[in-house]
């Protein structure tokens, strides 16, 4: 089982970026899909999430409005269209999996999440 996150890099204040989160080793529809990202100094915050089959979706209120999910079952991948970006949009991007049922506000917590990506740095420049 791999998560394999991509797309990052150096974009100027207001452009957009395209990540990628593409899965082996299992299908990613059965799965809750988050995207996580840690800035330097700070704690890990989960920005998005989608539930198995895609049946609901979550935003955080910092980028709600600017960042769309969306998937790619041929292509086993997951995608985060982040648009209107900002320097504090800056941090490294992680994508999560698990295959357990989220209750509540679980999606949020990263220690819900077995698998892990390695990480994309976006870099948002003001």
């Amino acid at each position: 089982v791999q998560l394999q996150a991509s797309g990052g890099g150096l974009v100027q204040a207001g452009g957009s970026l395209r990540l990628s989160c593409a899965a082996s080793g299992f299908t990613l529809d059965y799965y809750n899909i988050g995207w996580f990202r840690q800035a330097p100094g700070k704690e890990r915050e989960g920005v998005s999430y989608i539930s198995m089959r895609g049946a609901s979706t979550y935003y955080s209120d910092s980028v709600k409005g600017r960042f769309t999910l969306s998937t790619d079952k041929v292509k086993n991948t997951v995608y985060l269209q982040m648009n209107s970006l900002k320097h504090e949009d800056t941090a490294v991007y992680y994508c999560a999996a698990s295959d357990r049922t989220f209750y509540g506000s679980d999606y949020e917590e990263p220690q819900r999440y077995e698998y892990w990506g390695q990480g994309t740095l976006v870099t948002v420049s003001s």
